[in-house]
């Protein structure tokens, strides 16, 4: 029998918690199966790569939280084009300090494996390594004519719009990222990107691509090239041995019937006076008790029948809970599938109303409340159709039941392994 090749794998990504604790979770299954793995993400979220046992390059913070203040972090959270803008624009100048690091984590990897955010920048790294790269997207990128560009929300503007839209943004992006991408050939002595001798371009329509999503959740455009496959999700590390609830938040939940879940996580620029004048008005007209986490806005809410909390992970959480009101980022949106539990959708900007409306589509959520038109009356309506109409938790356990018969990891492994053994 051939011995299985093995290999040295370097994950990197960039972002909040969600951008991270799934590829930490996905390098805790790489380790398993006998690779040995290296994920370079800020060094704010070092806590995932612990409870997965790889190994972590920390990439500089601190500029990405100075820059997280400013004006064009504003203006990044307002979604469409001109938050995408913003949103790109954050992401060049935080980059350019992480760069370094970036080539240093990948010093001895025999694959690249990389987020949407670092692609631009994990080509370079793995054509000068002269090793493969492997593109692990959390949400679809790929051009499409069944759906817009995510980053302006995947409205769907006709099937020929979508997908010259989708290509025009990537344009766009790349043009945006042109210098630091210049800048990083050079230091790696590649040649300029747009010579002849150029191995391969890093277009997200170029490459091959694993998706750590659900085709239950998002079915597979027909007209993605071959190369592209959904994987199926890859979940965050589980908590590590030394990990205990607090004690506040298990006495809550044991306290009564159920409470609602409520959080907009890395979603910094919200309105928090008006986040908790409506939740304390939900509370009032349905009776239902509430934990709520604080997140990067740092909300807050004061009421006997409201529990502010901290993270926790969501795998642990969520089964617990009647409902789930977020901000349907990726990340929490598959947590909430995944405990099988209703949703109420808030988007804020970018890719949050695709997520939004793919949780209404799948039956999952009664509605969407965009953040601007979030009040009392919407939100406590939206809760009691999520909680008292038994076709929504039928419908979002369902979904659950497939999620557990998936493993994306196992499709990224495999992929790992083939890509390993090919260059051996």
């Amino acid at each position: 029998m051939r011995e299985r090749a093995m290999g040295r794998v370097a994950l990197i990504t960039n972002g909040s918690y969600g951008d991270v604790a799934p590829y930490a979770g996905l390098g805790q299954q790489l380790r398993t199966a006998g690779h040995a793995v290296r994920l370079a993400a800020l060094s704010t979220y070092e806590s995932p790569a612990v409870d997965a046992e790889i190994d972590f390059t920390p990439l500089p913070s601190e500029d990405h939280s100075t820059l997280l203040e400013s004006e064009r972090a504003q203006r990044a959270n307002k979604g469409g084009a001109v938050g995408a803008a913003a949103l790109l624009g954050l992401g060049v100048e935080a980059m350019r300090a992480q760069l370094p690091v970036m080539v240093e984590a990948a010093a001895d990897a025999d694959v690249v494996a990389c987020s949407m955010s670092t692609l631009l920048l994990a080509g370079p790294i793995a054509e000068a390594r002269g090793v493969p790269l492997l593109v692990l997207p959390l949400q679809p990128a790929t051009p499409t004519r069944e759906h817009g560009p995510l980053p302006l929300g995947g409205r769907d503007l006709g099937p020929w719009m979508n997908r010259v839209s989708a290509e025009v943004f990537g344009r766009f992006a790349t043009r945006m990222f042109a210098p630091l991408v210049a800048d990083l050939r050079d230091s790696l002595g590649l040649p300029p990107a747009g010579s002849p001798r150029r191995r391969a371009g890093y277009a997200i329509e170029e490459l091959p691509v694993l998706y750590g999503f659900s085709p239950a959740v998002v079915p597979r455009p027909t007209d993605w090239p071959k190369a592209v496959d959904i994987a199926g999700y890859w979940w965050p590390p589980t908590p590590g041995r030394s990990w205990d609830p607090p004690a506040e938040l298990v006495e809550f939940l044991a306290d009564g019937p159920p409470p609602v879940f409520l959080g907009f996580g890395s979603m910094r620029h919200v309105p928090v006076p008006v986040i908790a004048k409506v939740v304390t008005e939900m509370i009032v007209r349905t009776g239902h008790r509430v934990i709520v986490q604080r997140g990067w806005a740092r909300i807050d809410v004061d009421s006997p029948n409201a529990l502010v909390i901290d993270h926790v992970p969501h795998s642990w959480l969520f089964p617990q809970v009647a409902a789930v009101v977020h901000h349907a980022g990726a990340g929490t949106t598959a947590a909430g599938l995944r405990a099988g539990v209703p949703a109420v959708p808030v988007p804020v900007a970018h890719d949050q109303p695709f997520w939004a409306r793919r949780l209404v589509t799948l039956g999952a959520a009664p509605t969407i409340i965009p953040l601007r038109r979030l009040s009392g009356p919407r939100l406590a309506d939206a809760i009691v159709r999520a909680v008292g109409t038994p076709a929504h938790r039928r419908r979002a356990t369902a979904i659950a039941d497939r999620l557990r018969n998936e493993d994306g990891a196992a499709h990224v492994e495999a992929a790992v392994r083939q890509l390993t053994a090919a260059t051996a």
